[in-house]
Formats: structure tokens, sequence, C-alpha cells
């Protein structure tokens, strides 16, 4: 952690750090690095360290929360989904803190379909979790629910994908409406006619965005 801030805070830029800020609707202040720039910056900061467990996991992850600058959390994000196949079903409570802690998509969407997608793949018990996520009042846990199963391509459990969107329809947040059509559309790719079949039978009760989103490739 020590070699992080220091590396991140000595390649700093303010005026790309405003922009970047204004993008991201003012969630977090940035130190203004840009994607490759950082993960460079990472690569050298983690040059000669061990394969973490789930200890050392959730101990950066929480310590770059705690951060205000934003790139630190993209740092731990990063992290996780490196690692993820060294954590255990146990790590999906922290998760939950992540996605509702200081949320905005751009960190959200990472960990909802690499971290909590591989714990859900690694552990599918803990589909009974997603289904209670998806009825969440927090609108980033929700649409965590809904993406969670974006990179699961064939083992994707269909019917509670359909559910999920169906149970959510009427949400009147462009977020979660967005990520309706995003996971329809994704799945698209592995059975576009389960999803045109879907969007014929339930269309009606989706939004205009999510249908749009669920067949811009078809």
């Amino acid at each position: 952690m020590e070699r992080l801030t220091v590396a991140y805070a000595a390649a700093a830029d303010p005026e790309r750090a405003a922009a970047m800020r204004a993008y991201m609707k003012d969630v977090a202040p940035f130190l203004g690095l840009t994607t490759p720039v950082r993960r460079a910056l990472s690569r050298t900061v983690l040059a000669g360290t061990p394969r973490p467990d789930e200890a050392d996991c959730t101990a950066i992850a929480l310590r770059c929360w705690v951060l205000p600058e934003r790139e630190y959390h993209y740092f731990a994000v990063d992290y996780l989904r490196r690692h993820v196949r060294q954590l255990s079903s146990g790590f999906l409570p922290l998760t939950r803190h992540l996605v509702s802690t200081v949320p905005w998509w751009d960190t959200v969407d990472a960990l909802a379909s690499h971290v909590v997608g591989g714990l859900v793949t690694a552990d599918p018990g803990l589909r009974d979790t997603m289904d209670a996520w998806i009825e969440d009042d927090h609108l980033w846990i929700a649409r965590t629910a809904l993406l969670h199963q974006l990179r699961h391509k064939e083992a994707t459990d269909t019917n509670r994908l359909f559910a999920y969107c169906v149970r959510r329809s009427d949400h009147p947040d462009f977020f979660i409406r967005k990520a309706i059509g995003w996971a329809l559309r994704e799945y698209a790719k592995t059975d576009p006619e389960a999803v045109r079949e879907f969007v014929a039978r339930e269309g009606a009760r989706l939004s205009p965005l999510s249908v749009r989103e669920a067949l811009k490739n078809l």
C-alpha cells in the first residue's frame, strides 16, 4: 500500500483529474491517471509480491476503498479480478460493501461481472443471495445481480436471467434499465433465439431502452 500510494501520487495530473471527476459526475476525486499509466504503475507496485490469499485481498480492498481518489478503487477492483480464484463464497459480503460504498458504474460493473460472477460460478449456492440482491432497494446491488452472469455464456442460468429482467422491468432508473438490456444483449451472443423469444414475449413489460439494448446486435 505504501508503494502504491507513492507511485500513484507521483504520477498525478491535476488538470486531467478535474476532467475525470467531472466525467464521473463528481462521484470521487481523481489523481488524473489514464488507464494505461495506472496499470503500468500497478505492475511496478506489484512486482515481486507473492500470490495473495483471501485475507490479503480483503485487506487490500478495504484499505484502497477508504482512500478518496478513485484510482485506488480501480486498483482494488483489478486486484480482486486477478485473484478471484483465491476467494471463497465468504467474500461475497465484502463485495456487497464495495458495491454499495462510493458506488458508480465504473467500479460496480467490474465487481459484478468479474468478482461476484466468479464467486457464483465457484459456488452455485450463492445464487440464492443473488435472488435476494435482485429484490434489493439499493440501485447498485440490484444492478450487480442483473450483471453478475455477464461473462457466463453457455453456463448462464437462463431462467434466472430472464426472471431478474422481468422482476426489475418497471424500475424507473436508467442504470437498471440499461443493465437489463446489457445483460440480454450479452447473452444474445450465446443464444440469440432465446433472447428474441424473451423480448417478443415480455417486451411490453420492458422499457424501450431495455428492448433497444437487448436487440442491438440482433
